[in-house]
């Protein structure tokens, strides 16, 4: 019996452990000027976990990547900066300095719109989740973020 409980509760904390969502990702558009937007990819991400900053150097965990769909009406401006509280610590496992994200992170890229035709801009946000302890395996999440 007590083999048996022992293996219910490894199962369980497998499937807990499988099932982890510690980031949640919500898409959004500001109208800036005329033709002009501020494309918002946000994360909250629940204690203690972090994602890692879109600057992570070779060598290191998974940096945050955003891809952005092809719209011949849509043409990015620079590349996306990243707003929250940032952490640059020395990372013992990959023996490098790795800047990371806990709490909430603001991905915001501006974009400008080439007509005035209702569009949508396109993609994919790709991370990776990790606590002190463990790294869950990297996620891509796409989005389809109207533009009006």
């Amino acid at each position: 019996m007590k083999k048996l409980l022992i293996f219910c509760f490894a199962c369980i904390s497998t499937l807990i452990g499988f099932s982890q969502n510690p980031v949640q990702w919500s898409f959004s558009a500001r109208k800036l000027a005329d033709k002009k937007y501020e494309v918002h990819l946000n994360a909250i991400i629940q204690e203690p976990w972090h994602v890692y900053s879109q600057s992570t150097p070779e060598g290191g965990p998974l940096p945050t990547t955003i891809t952005f769909g092809k719209n011949p009406l849509i043409s990015l401006e620079g590349k996306a900066r990243e707003t929250g509280e940032l952490h640059q610590v020395h990372d013992n496992t990959f023996d490098v300095d790795v800047k990371y994200f806990s709490g909430n992170v603001d991905f915001v890229q501006v974009v400008k719109v080439k007509s005035t035709a209702r569009t949508a801009i396109t993609g994919a946000v790709e991370f990776m989740a990790c606590d002190d302890h463990q790294c869950l395996p990297p996620k891509t999440i796409p989005f389809t973020i109207q533009l009006k």
